[in-house]
């Protein structure tokens, strides 16, 4: 994924995105252990989660966000914009 896909960093989320196989789009929500104890990283992945259901994903996508420590202590709304920004086309 990190290979063949691209990166984009915005606030405190990673996106990398790489073609996938025809269909829905697959995410996966990561929270190193950099964004604190267990409560807090699940907290961030909740989060993130939900950003991501707010924003449209292109089919045939394989999405990776990875998330920091700012994910936890931001406003929502701003985390949504760093979702929506990270996952916007590149081209």
């Amino acid at each position: 994924m990190r290979r063949v896909g691209t990166r984009r960093r915005v606030g405190g989320v990673a996106a990398f995105v790489a073609a996938g196989e025809p269909g829905p789009p697959r995410v996966a929500c990561v929270a190193g252990r950099g964004v604190g104890g267990a409560v807090r990283r699940n907290r961030a992945k909740r989060r993130l989660r939900e950003a991501l259901r707010r924003v449209p994903l292109r089919d045939g996508c394989d999405y990776v966000v990875v998330a920091s420590g700012a994910v936890t202590e931001a406003p929502f709304e701003v985390l949504v914009g760093w979702v929506r920004a990270a996952m916007s086309e590149e081209e």
